[in-house]
C-alpha cells in the first residue's frame, strides 16, 4: 500500500496576463497560493513550479540521507539543504539541471563514508527517481 498525495491548481486568462492559485487540501499548507507569469520569470511576489520542485527534491534528499546516515549507524546532528532547479529557454521551456548543496553534521563518520551515503541519497530518493531526466549535481560537505 502507498501512500497518495494531491494539490490543485487553479488559473484564469492567458499565459502572461493570466494568474493562478495551487493549493494542498491535505496539509492546508498551500491555499490559494498566487502564481502567474511574472512569479515565475520574475519577480511578483508568489510562487512557481521550479521554487516548488527545488523545495520538494530538498526535503526529499535530506530525509533519505538522515535515514542513509542512521541505518549505517551515524544519525545526523543536523542536516543543511539548498536545490537549485534551472529552467531553461533553449528550444522551449524544460528543466535543465538540478543542484543539490548540502552541509551535514555527522558525529563520528568520515568524509568518504558519507560521501557514499549522500551518493547513495541522491540516487535514491523519490524525487530524485522521479526526476532522473534531469541532469542532477551534488555539493555534499561534512562540517566538524
Amino acid at each position: 500500500m502507498g501512500i497518495a498525495r494531491h494539490a490543485t491548481a487553479h488559473w484564469t486568462g492567458d499565459l502572461k496576463s493570466g494568474k493562478g492559485t495551487l493549493s494542498t487540501p491535505q496539509s492546508g499548507l498551500l491555499s490559494d497560493t498566487r502564481y502567474a507569469f511574472g512569479t515565475r520569470f520574475g519577480d511578483e511576489k508568489g510562487t512557481n513550479p521550479e521554487e516548488l520542485i527545488a523545495a520538494a527534491h530538498a526535503g526529499c534528499f535530506t530525509m533519505a540521507l538522515s535515514a542513509k546516515l542512521t541505518e549505517a549507524g551515524f544519525p545526523p546532528e543536523s542536516l543543511d539543504t539548498r536545490a537549485d532547479v534551472d529552467l531553461s529557454m533553449d528550444g522551449g521551456p524544460q528543466i535543465s539541471s538540478i543542484r543539490l548543496k548540502t552541509r551535514a553534521k555527522v558525529p563520528g563518520i568520515d568524509a568518504a563514508k558519507f560521501r557514499e551515503l549522500a551518493d547513495d541519497a541522491k540516487q535514491n530518493c523519490p524525487v530524485s527517481k522521479a526526476l532522473s531526466a534531469v541532469p542532477l549535481s551534488l555539493d555534499a560537505e561534512l562540517e566538524s
